[in-house]
């Protein structure tokens, strides 16, 4: 699954005594070579009884998934992730076409496979228990990892048919136990919005392509769609018995709020717990470090599916 390459990420003004961050390459089931990377959790780093010394099985791991155009070493995916470092393990990863890793990106259909591998990841360092936290297109690839990936399928158990491209899958232990989305899409191709539009004149047009390339370091994938990945709509009733967070902000340039609604709607009563953010503008950039740490609260504190 991983080869080591530790060392490379950059240090932080963390006590000494933090464990240094663990560098891998990850391979997906679709041979893609992903960056990712490991720190471990650092509350009570140093104090008798603190996280660490108590081992991976009992802390909670983070696996933050960024949005378009984003990777593992953004400002804003880093901090984040000392954001949630202060109440779990945290790894962070660039999706396919991203940053250091390979590939090309599918904006949001194969990343569900990136997503496998680093969860599959937190595993076999040791954490029983892994949550999944997305931002924009990452949010979208939560909610279809987490419908996609079960404990019960990755035990042979299938009970709610998928269609037949996406069947639920049963790589061992790349399934998460709680899911949060935040400022995810609700449906595809959406274009209702001028910074949307823009988007997809980056991805669908060989000119936004060469734009993505070289002014915005994303390698996109020329190819459509064939078939139509599961939206996120229809994914989120397939979570379950799973817990869901989605949180939006009332400001967000991007997705106005029937997006998170529809979300909501389709989770059906209580399958999804729903925060809109006043103020908020659009995924990671906006999330502020109070909203982060509510983020990691709820991820540790929620009950086990």
């Amino acid at each position: 699954m991983s080869s080591a390459s530790e060392g490379r990420f950059l240090s932080s003004s963390v006590p000494l005594l933090t464990p240094p961050p663990r560098c891998a390459t990850l391979l997906t089931d679709d041979g893609v070579p992903v960056e990712a990377v490991y720190e471990p959790c650092t509350a009570g780093v140093g104090t008798p009884g603190d996280a660490a010394a108590e081992g991976p099985a009992a802390t909670p791991a983070i696996v933050v998934a960024h949005g378009f155009t984003g990777s593992a070493d953004r400002p804003a995916v880093r901090r984040a992730a000392r954001v949630f470092a202060q109440r779990a393990a945290v790894i962070t990863f660039s999706f396919r076409g991203h940053g250091r890793s390979g590939g090309r990106s599918t904006v949001g259909d194969r990343e569900v496979l990136d997503l496998a591998a680093a969860v599959a990841w937190a595993r076999e360092l040791g954490h029983s228990r892994v949550v999944t936290v997305g931002f924009s297109m990452g949010g979208s690839v939560v909610l279809r990892h987490g419908a996609l990936y079960t404990a019960e399928s990755a035990a042979g158990h299938t009970a709610v048919r998928v269609p037949a491209r996406e069947g639920r899958m049963g790589s061992e232990g790349a399934h998460s136990d709680a899911v949060v989305s935040v400022s995810a899409p609700a449906r595809w191709y959406y274009r209702g919005t001028a910074p949307m539009r823009r988007l997809h004149w980056v991805v669908t047009r060989p000119s936004g392509r060469l734009v993505g390339r070289f002014g915005l370091r994303t390698r996109i994938a020329t190819e459509d769609w064939d078939p139509v990945p599961l939206s996120p709509v229809a994914a989120v009733p397939l979570i379950a018995p799973a817990p869901l967070l989605l949180v939006h902000g009332d400001r967000d340039p991007y997705f106005p709020l029937d997006h998170p609604r529809m979300l909501a709607e389709a989770a059906g009563p209580g399958g999804a717990e729903l925060w809109l953010e006043r103020g908020m503008g659009h995924a990671e950039n906006a999330a502020d470090d109070a909203l982060l740490a509510r983020i990691a609260d709820w991820a540790t504190a929620a009950p086990p599916a």
